[in-house]
């Protein structure tokens, strides 16, 4: 392999929920496009970004958390990140690293969810990392069992400790995975950060803002759907979303006293999407009651599921 040559290629970022998927991508990119919480599942489509090097573009996936699936909706996710494997030119598999000091001991520490990806990684032939997350949280040594488990489970073509909360280490996983990458020419132009539009990026926002405020089934029951997206010139931009919630007892909690909850949400979601934006933005948002939308195959289609 050239080493002065210019390389290129597609990366997926897969884990369980919750291991810093979302925030490694935003890290990397020095931009948010994927929102993140402190809640499981809180990815559900594939998200893509550009990462651009002097010498290599490298194109990453962010994928849903991979969890036993409950209801279609998230049967769906957990396809999308298994999809990704197959079109991929290397893998981060992503684990925490405080999985290890919260059990003392390695058996419960690599649990059935991570198994069951590395049973995956194994019917393939794409180089894998095993990317050791949230070292910021624990002193190193106390990772080095748990690394020894996974690698002697599978075989991986690096270990590469990081926080991507903080960007420790983030920078060599870049370059290692570019020298992993295929020679080739660039896949975007270097002005692309992702290829998410801007009514994705608005749907996220403000779903985001809800996954914020609200707690128990609340964030796994609501979907976000645009009805209106206008944009004129030296006009704000007008968006009109519907929040689908699956029982009136959601609606009343998500809208609040006097609307409290609802309008909270409304403006941080519009004071983000307008920095974003770089304009003003109008933003209506109403609450409907969609019962078991999780399990209806039309609304799934309808809200880009």
């Amino acid at each position: 392999m050239n080493p002065t040559a210019f390389h290129s290629g597609f990366v997926s970022i897969i884990g369980r929920p919750n291991v810093g998927k979302s925030t490694l991508l935003n890290q990397i990119l020095q931009e948010k496009i994927a929102i993140v919480s402190d809640k499981p599942q809180t990815t559900r489509n594939r998200i893509l970004g550009v990462k651009n090097l002097p010498h290599a573009q490298i194109v990453l996936l962010d994928t849903p958390g991979i969890h036993k699936p409950k209801y279609k909706l998230n049967h769906r996710m957990v396809s999308v990140a298994l999809g990704t494997l197959e079109e991929v030119d290397l893998i981060f598999f992503m684990v925490e690293a405080t999985d290890a000091a919260s059990t003392g001991r390695i058996g419960p520490a690599i649990g059935s969810g991570d198994q069951y990806i590395l049973e995956r990684l194994k019917e393939l032939e794409t180089p894998v990392f095993l990317v050791v997350n949230k070292m910021d949280l624990i002193k190193k040594e106390k990772t080095i069992p748990l690394v020894e488990e996974y690698t002697r489970r599978f075989k991986f073509a690096e270990v590469v400790p990081i926080s991507a909360l903080s960007g420790d280490n983030v920078d060599r996983l870049m370059e290692i995975a570019a020298d992993r990458l295929p020679e080739g020419e660039p896949f975007f132009p270097p002005e692309v950060v992702t290829d998410q539009p801007v009514r994705f990026i608005a749907i996220e926002t403000i779903r985001e803002k809800i996954l914020h405020h609200t707690r128990q089934e609340i964030p796994y029951s609501v979907a976000v759907m645009i009805e209106t997206f206008r944009e004129e010139a030296k006009k704000p931009v007008h968006i009109r979303a519907v929040i689908l919630v699956e029982r009136d007892s959601q609606k009343g909690i998500l809208i609040g006293k006097k609307g409290e909850m609802l309008k909270t949400v409304g403006t941080e979601a519009r004071i983000e999407l307008e920095a974003l934006l770089g304009t003003k933005v109008f933003l209506e948002l109403w609450v409907k009651v969609q019962k078991d939308w999780r399990q209806d195959e039309t609304v799934l289609k309808e809200i880009g599921y």
